[in-house]
């Protein structure tokens, strides 16, 4: 295989194409970064990664090693093999979007995930009328036994990294989330950068 490295900037989203049997590898440098991740069939950008039918299929509201995000139509899309962290990727929350940080004292535009996952795709001349629920890689969101959850900072640790194995050709989204209001980036409310390396096959 061969690979290609990518820097994702704090605070920003970019997309790119892997096709199936490839790995990307998301790194997490200062160990405090939240990815909200997605993907889209190349052959369908309508077939989207779906967190509600990915809880269905694994029966968990985790995201752990061995498991599949899956389409709106169930078709498996990424699969994590290889995860270093402690392993707490959340499916439950939403993307941030510009209504949460007005509900969070924002008076001044704020980047967010959702204009993030927009502007990946538009730069390859896709868009959707919505904003799908995102995969949070490193995202650390502890369930009660009473329904609640709670935001609490990652629990990786610098230069942890997960490994997705695309199961179709696909673009994958991803968001080094913006939130600098409450410590889901880490205590200091600090976003980071995230390094991507997409291990692509050779052709003979």
């Amino acid at each position: 295989m061969s690979a290609s490295r990518y820097i994702l900037r704090a605070g920003l989203g970019a997309a790119c194409v892997v096709k199936a049997g490839e790995h990307a590898v998301v790194r997490n440098p200062r160990g405090n970064q939240v990815v909200d991740t997605w993907a889209l069939a190349l052959s369908d950008p309508k077939e989207y990664s779906a967190m509600e039918h990915t809880r269905s299929v694994s029966s968990n509201i985790f995201f752990d090693l061995g498991h599949r995000v899956v389409s709106i139509y169930r078709r498996p899309m990424l699969t994590l093999v290889e995860d270093t962290s402690p392993g707490r990727h959340d499916t439950l929350l939403c993307p941030c979007n510009s209504a949460i940080y007005r509900e969070l004292g924002c008076t001044a535009p704020h980047r967010s995930c959702s204009d993030n996952f927009h502007e990946a795709i538009a730069s390859h001349d896709l868009r959707l009328p919505f904003t799908p629920a995102s995969l949070n890689l490193f995202m650390n969101v502890p369930v009660a036994a009473d329904g609640s959850v709670d935001r609490l900072p990652p629990a990786s640790r610098p230069g942890d990294h997960v490994v997705l194995r695309a199961e179709m050709d696909l673009l994958l989204v991803l968001s080094a989330c913006p939130q600098d209001i409450t410590p889901i980036n880490g205590a200091d409310h600090t976003p980071s950068d995230i390094e991507l390396e997409i291990l692509r096959k050779v052709a003979p």
